[in-house]
């Protein structure tokens, strides 16, 4: 149940911080105005609230994981949302990240 809930956080945290910067890009970058950065902001702001709900104890060790189901997380929202074809490299790399995010997070410790 530990890993389950530590994965939906993880996958929640992603939407919230991938979300909201790319809200703030589409206000910016793409000129659709002031409610879609403030929005973004909004989301980010629960992106580190998200953050915090992980059950391990270790700011670094939950900030280091996450970085890389924000990798993974920002390819898959790319091609959800604004059409972005990965190519073989960049698949490989996020799985590559997803190994590094189990390895860090749910290896046995030995205390």
């Amino acid at each position: 149940m530990t890993i389950t809930r530590s994965l939906l956080l993880f996958a929640l945290a992603a939407v919230a911080e991938i979300g909201g910067a790319w809200l703030i890009w589409q206000g910016v970058r793409e000129h659709r105005g002031w409610v879609w950065i403030g929005a973004g902001v909004l989301a980010l702001g629960a992106y580190g609230f998200v953050a915090t709900l992980q059950p391990d104890a270790n700011f670094g060790r939950i900030l280091a994981a996450y970085g890389g189901v924000f990798v993974a997380g920002s390819l898959a929202w790319g091609m959800v949302v604004d059409g972005f074809k990965p190519d073989r490299y960049d698949v490989a790399g996020a799985l590559i990240c997803l190994v590094g995010v189990a390895v860090i997070m749910y290896a046995p410790r030995v205390d």
